[in-house]
Protein backbone atom coordinates (compact mmCIF):
# COMPACT_ATOMS: atom_id res chain seq x y z
CA UNK A 1 0.00 0.00 0.00
CA UNK A 2 2.68 2.30 0.67
CA UNK A 3 4.29 1.38 -2.18
CA UNK A 4 1.43 2.27 -4.65
CA UNK A 5 0.70 5.68 -2.57
CA UNK A 6 4.32 6.61 -3.24
CA UNK A 7 4.22 6.25 -6.81
CA UNK A 8 1.34 8.95 -6.67
CA UNK A 9 -1.60 6.11 -7.20
CA UNK A 10 -4.76 7.83 -5.58
CA UNK A 11 -6.05 6.02 -2.56
CA UNK A 12 -8.03 2.92 -2.85
CA UNK A 13 -6.59 2.57 -6.18
CA UNK A 14 -4.51 -0.45 -5.05
CA UNK A 15 -8.00 -2.48 -4.18
CA UNK A 16 -9.83 -1.83 -7.48
CA UNK A 17 -11.10 -5.14 -8.83
CA UNK A 18 -9.06 -3.94 -12.34
CA UNK A 19 -5.60 -5.10 -11.04
CA UNK A 20 -3.77 -8.16 -11.51
CA UNK A 21 -2.52 -9.98 -8.14
CA UNK A 22 0.44 -11.66 -9.30
CA UNK A 23 1.68 -12.36 -5.95
CA UNK A 24 0.66 -11.01 -2.41
CA UNK A 25 1.33 -7.85 -2.23
CA UNK A 26 2.10 -6.75 -5.85
CA UNK A 27 -0.63 -5.45 -7.96
CA UNK A 28 -0.01 -5.07 -11.58
CA UNK A 29 -1.60 -2.72 -14.40
CA UNK A 30 -1.15 -5.91 -16.99
CA UNK A 31 -1.53 -9.22 -17.24
CA UNK A 32 1.90 -11.20 -16.30
CA UNK A 33 2.49 -13.65 -19.24
CA UNK A 34 6.00 -14.69 -19.72
CA UNK A 35 8.99 -15.73 -17.22
CA UNK A 36 10.25 -12.23 -16.77
CA UNK A 37 6.95 -10.78 -16.65
CA UNK A 38 6.33 -12.51 -13.31
CA UNK A 39 10.51 -12.20 -12.25
CA UNK A 40 9.64 -8.29 -12.56
CA UNK A 41 6.64 -8.75 -10.87
CA UNK A 42 8.15 -10.28 -7.88
CA UNK A 43 11.04 -7.75 -7.26
CA UNK A 44 9.32 -5.68 -4.82
CA UNK A 45 8.96 -8.28 -2.72
CA UNK A 46 12.51 -9.58 -3.01
CA UNK A 47 14.30 -8.26 0.53
CA UNK A 48 17.97 -7.30 1.29
CA UNK A 49 20.36 -10.95 0.85
CA UNK A 50 17.52 -12.11 -1.06
CA UNK A 51 18.14 -13.62 -4.57
CA UNK A 52 16.88 -15.71 -7.43
CA UNK A 53 18.32 -19.23 -7.94
CA UNK A 54 17.52 -22.49 -8.54
CA UNK A 55 15.28 -23.48 -11.75
CA UNK A 56 14.41 -19.13 -12.10
CA UNK A 57 18.11 -18.76 -12.20
CA UNK A 58 18.46 -21.25 -14.84
CA UNK A 59 16.00 -20.26 -17.01
CA UNK A 60 17.02 -16.54 -16.39
CA UNK A 61 20.45 -17.52 -17.65
CA UNK A 62 18.51 -19.06 -20.58
CA UNK A 63 20.56 -22.49 -19.64
CA UNK A 64 18.36 -25.25 -21.45
CA UNK A 65 15.77 -27.17 -19.29
CA UNK A 66 14.27 -30.16 -20.34
CA UNK A 67 10.87 -28.08 -19.42
CA UNK A 68 9.04 -25.25 -21.00
CA UNK A 69 7.85 -22.51 -18.08
CA UNK A 70 4.49 -22.26 -17.50
CA UNK A 71 3.01 -19.71 -15.40
CA UNK A 72 2.04 -22.43 -12.54
CA UNK A 73 6.18 -22.79 -12.15
CA UNK A 74 7.14 -21.67 -8.67
CA UNK A 75 9.57 -18.78 -8.36
CA UNK A 76 12.83 -19.99 -6.61
CA UNK A 77 13.73 -17.72 -3.69
CA UNK A 78 17.21 -17.90 -2.14
CA UNK A 79 17.83 -16.52 1.19
CA UNK A 80 20.93 -16.94 3.75
CA UNK A 81 21.07 -20.14 5.98
CA UNK A 82 20.19 -17.98 8.91
CA UNK A 83 17.33 -16.57 6.83
CA UNK A 84 13.68 -17.44 6.58
CA UNK A 85 12.62 -18.42 3.68
CA UNK A 86 9.28 -16.44 1.79
CA UNK A 87 5.99 -19.24 2.26
CA UNK A 88 4.25 -16.70 -0.28
CA UNK A 89 1.76 -18.61 -2.91
CA UNK A 90 3.71 -18.77 -6.20
CA UNK A 91 7.01 -18.96 -4.63
CA UNK A 92 9.71 -21.72 -3.04
CA UNK A 93 11.66 -20.32 -0.60
CA UNK A 94 15.41 -22.08 -0.18
CA UNK A 95 18.06 -21.61 1.94
CA UNK A 96 21.66 -21.68 0.83
CA UNK A 97 25.18 -20.36 2.31
CA UNK A 98 25.86 -17.31 0.49
CA UNK A 99 29.58 -18.55 -0.10
CA UNK A 100 28.12 -21.04 -1.99
CA UNK A 101 27.15 -18.53 -5.28
CA UNK A 102 27.87 -15.66 -6.46
CA UNK A 103 25.49 -13.13 -6.50
CA UNK A 104 24.79 -11.67 -10.64
CA UNK A 105 22.40 -8.75 -11.81
CA UNK A 106 20.59 -9.46 -14.82
CA UNK A 107 17.83 -7.29 -16.05
CA UNK A 108 18.39 -5.73 -13.02
CA UNK A 109 17.38 -8.42 -10.68
CA UNK A 110 19.89 -10.63 -7.69
CA UNK A 111 20.32 -13.97 -9.11
CA UNK A 112 23.15 -16.76 -8.91
CA UNK A 113 25.66 -17.52 -10.84
CA UNK A 114 24.96 -19.90 -13.73
CA UNK A 115 27.08 -22.93 -12.15
CA UNK A 116 25.47 -22.85 -9.04
CA UNK A 117 21.68 -22.63 -11.39
CA UNK A 118 23.07 -25.88 -12.46
CA UNK A 119 23.89 -27.53 -9.08
CA UNK A 120 20.55 -26.36 -7.81
CA UNK A 121 18.27 -28.15 -10.09
CA UNK A 122 20.69 -31.18 -10.50
CA UNK A 123 18.05 -33.29 -8.54
CA UNK A 124 15.60 -32.99 -11.36
CA UNK A 125 18.08 -33.60 -14.40
CA UNK A 126 18.99 -37.09 -15.68
CA UNK A 127 22.54 -37.49 -17.06
CA UNK A 128 21.63 -36.82 -20.67
CA UNK A 129 20.20 -33.24 -19.74
CA UNK A 130 22.71 -32.30 -17.63
CA UNK A 131 24.86 -32.79 -20.15
CA UNK A 132 22.83 -30.77 -22.73
CA UNK A 133 22.98 -27.55 -19.76
CA UNK A 134 26.71 -28.21 -19.49
CA UNK A 135 27.58 -27.94 -23.50
CA UNK A 136 25.54 -24.27 -23.09
CA UNK A 137 27.22 -23.50 -19.90
CA UNK A 138 31.23 -24.31 -21.94
CA UNK A 139 29.72 -22.97 -25.22
CA UNK A 140 31.85 -19.90 -26.99
CA UNK A 141 29.56 -19.74 -29.70
CA UNK A 142 28.17 -16.16 -30.04
CA UNK A 143 24.74 -17.56 -31.40
CA UNK A 144 23.93 -19.96 -28.93
CA UNK A 145 20.03 -19.29 -28.57
CA UNK A 146 18.68 -17.35 -25.66
CA UNK A 147 21.80 -18.37 -23.82
CA UNK A 148 22.36 -15.09 -20.98
CA UNK A 149 25.21 -12.53 -21.43
CA UNK A 150 28.91 -13.60 -21.52
CA UNK A 151 30.58 -16.28 -23.47
CA UNK A 152 31.57 -18.86 -22.02
CA UNK A 153 29.23 -19.05 -19.07
CA UNK A 154 31.73 -20.76 -17.16
CA UNK A 155 34.60 -23.60 -17.91
CA UNK A 156 35.45 -27.39 -17.08
CA UNK A 157 38.04 -26.52 -14.56
CA UNK A 158 35.33 -23.49 -12.69
CA UNK A 159 32.79 -26.55 -12.88
CA UNK A 160 35.32 -29.19 -11.75
CA UNK A 161 36.25 -26.45 -8.67
CA UNK A 162 33.24 -25.64 -7.85
CA UNK A 163 31.97 -29.20 -7.44
CA UNK A 164 34.92 -30.14 -5.06
CA UNK A 165 34.32 -26.91 -3.12
CA UNK A 166 30.09 -27.87 -3.00
CA UNK A 167 31.04 -31.47 -1.79
CA UNK A 168 27.37 -32.97 -1.18
CA UNK A 169 24.39 -31.99 -2.53
CA UNK A 170 21.62 -33.84 -4.36
CA UNK A 171 22.56 -34.33 -8.19
CA UNK A 172 26.17 -33.67 -7.35
CA UNK A 173 26.32 -37.82 -9.19
CA UNK A 174 24.54 -36.69 -11.94
CA UNK A 175 26.82 -33.69 -12.72
CA UNK A 176 30.15 -35.91 -12.08
CA UNK A 177 28.78 -38.24 -14.46
CA UNK A 178 27.49 -35.98 -17.17
CA UNK A 179 30.86 -33.43 -17.29
CA UNK A 180 33.37 -35.59 -18.90
CA UNK A 181 30.92 -35.95 -21.68
CA UNK A 182 30.40 -32.13 -22.38
CA UNK A 183 31.93 -30.34 -25.18
CA UNK A 184 33.04 -26.45 -25.69
CA UNK A 185 32.08 -25.54 -28.86
CA UNK A 186 28.28 -26.37 -29.20
CA UNK A 187 26.38 -23.88 -31.16
CA UNK A 188 22.34 -25.46 -30.03
CA UNK A 189 20.68 -28.09 -26.91
CA UNK A 190 19.68 -30.51 -30.59
CA UNK A 191 23.88 -30.47 -31.64
CA UNK A 192 23.88 -32.32 -27.85
CA UNK A 193 20.67 -34.41 -28.29
CA UNK A 194 22.42 -35.50 -32.02
CA UNK A 195 25.81 -36.29 -30.83
CA UNK A 196 24.68 -38.39 -27.48
CA UNK A 197 21.86 -40.21 -29.75
CA UNK A 198 24.90 -41.26 -32.07
CA UNK A 199 27.05 -42.53 -28.72
CA UNK A 200 24.09 -44.00 -26.98
CA UNK A 201 23.35 -45.92 -30.42
CA UNK A 202 26.80 -47.61 -30.40
CA UNK A 203 28.13 -45.24 -33.16
CA UNK A 204 31.47 -43.26 -32.83
CA UNK A 205 31.44 -39.91 -31.28
CA UNK A 206 31.70 -37.21 -33.68
CA UNK A 207 33.51 -34.38 -34.14
CA UNK A 208 31.64 -31.13 -32.78
CA UNK A 209 32.27 -28.06 -35.58
CA UNK A 210 34.37 -29.74 -37.46
CA UNK A 211 35.56 -27.38 -40.63
CA UNK A 212 35.72 -28.65 -43.97
CA UNK A 213 39.13 -27.48 -45.46
CA UNK A 214 40.05 -28.01 -49.29
CA UNK A 215 43.19 -26.69 -51.08
CA UNK A 216 43.04 -24.05 -48.47
CA UNK A 217 39.42 -23.31 -49.42
CA UNK A 218 36.92 -23.12 -46.60
CA UNK A 219 33.69 -24.42 -47.42
CA UNK A 220 31.92 -24.89 -44.34
CA UNK A 221 31.62 -26.16 -40.68
CA UNK A 222 29.73 -28.43 -39.68
CA UNK A 223 27.26 -29.16 -36.82
CA UNK A 224 28.97 -32.43 -36.62
CA UNK A 225 31.20 -34.71 -38.45
CA UNK A 226 32.77 -38.03 -38.98
CA UNK A 227 35.82 -36.50 -41.01
CA UNK A 228 37.62 -39.64 -41.47
CA UNK A 229 34.88 -41.10 -43.07
CA UNK A 230 33.81 -37.39 -44.88
CA UNK A 231 30.16 -37.22 -43.22
CA UNK A 232 28.62 -34.33 -42.27
CA UNK A 233 25.42 -34.09 -39.79
CA UNK A 234 23.33 -31.12 -40.13
CA UNK A 235 20.51 -30.43 -37.52
CA UNK A 236 17.42 -27.89 -39.18
CA UNK A 237 16.07 -26.15 -36.78
CA UNK A 238 12.99 -23.97 -37.29
CA UNK A 239 14.91 -21.33 -37.98
CA UNK A 240 16.85 -22.88 -40.77
CA UNK A 241 13.39 -23.45 -42.85
CA UNK A 242 11.67 -19.64 -42.03
CA UNK A 243 14.68 -17.64 -42.43
CA UNK A 244 15.46 -17.15 -45.96
CA UNK A 245 18.74 -16.02 -46.12
CA UNK A 246 20.24 -19.08 -43.78
CA UNK A 247 18.55 -21.43 -45.70
CA UNK A 248 19.98 -20.37 -48.69
CA UNK A 249 23.24 -20.53 -47.12
CA UNK A 250 22.12 -24.18 -45.67
CA UNK A 251 21.75 -25.66 -49.44
CA UNK A 252 24.79 -23.87 -50.34
CA UNK A 253 27.05 -25.49 -47.92
CA UNK A 254 25.59 -28.68 -48.20
CA UNK A 255 26.50 -28.38 -52.34
CA UNK A 256 30.13 -27.54 -51.61
CA UNK A 257 30.61 -30.26 -49.25
CA UNK A 258 29.12 -32.55 -51.90
CA UNK A 259 31.11 -31.71 -54.22
CA UNK A 260 33.99 -32.48 -52.21
CA UNK A 261 33.10 -35.71 -51.42
CA UNK A 262 30.77 -35.12 -48.01
CA UNK A 263 27.78 -37.40 -47.62
CA UNK A 264 25.83 -34.67 -45.44
CA UNK A 265 22.95 -35.92 -43.32
CA UNK A 266 20.14 -33.20 -42.84
CA UNK A 267 17.62 -34.48 -39.65
CA UNK A 268 15.09 -32.33 -37.33
CA UNK A 269 13.30 -33.24 -34.52
CA UNK A 270 11.34 -35.92 -36.33
CA UNK A 271 14.46 -37.97 -36.21
CA UNK A 272 15.19 -37.45 -33.20
CA UNK A 273 11.57 -38.39 -31.50
CA UNK A 274 11.40 -41.36 -33.67
CA UNK A 275 15.86 -41.85 -34.57
CA UNK A 276 15.65 -45.93 -35.99
CA UNK A 277 15.74 -44.79 -39.49
CA UNK A 278 18.56 -41.94 -39.09
CA UNK A 279 20.65 -44.62 -37.34
CA UNK A 280 19.92 -47.16 -40.21
CA UNK A 281 21.30 -44.34 -42.53
CA UNK A 282 24.29 -43.53 -40.52
CA UNK A 283 25.40 -47.00 -40.45
CA UNK A 284 24.69 -47.33 -44.11
CA UNK A 285 26.81 -44.31 -44.26
CA UNK A 286 30.11 -45.59 -42.50
CA UNK A 287 29.62 -48.90 -44.75
CA UNK A 288 29.88 -47.45 -47.89
CA UNK A 289 33.08 -45.61 -46.79
CA UNK A 290 34.59 -48.60 -45.36
CA UNK A 291 34.34 -50.47 -48.66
Amino acid sequence: MRTAEAVGLRPGRYSTPDLHRPFRGIRSVEVPTTFHDFVDCYLPRLKPAQRFGGMTAARDWGLPMPTKWTSKEPLDIFVPWSGAPPKTPGVRGRRMREDRAETRTLRGHPVIDPVAALFTCAATLTVTQAVIVLDALLTTASNYPDLGPGRPLSTRSEITRRLEEWERFRGRATIRAALPQARELVESPKETETRLLLIDSGLPEPVVQHEVWVDGQFLGRTDLAYPEWKIAFEYEGDGHRTDKDQWRKDIQRQRCLESAGWIVIRLTQADLDEPELLIARVRSAIASRSK
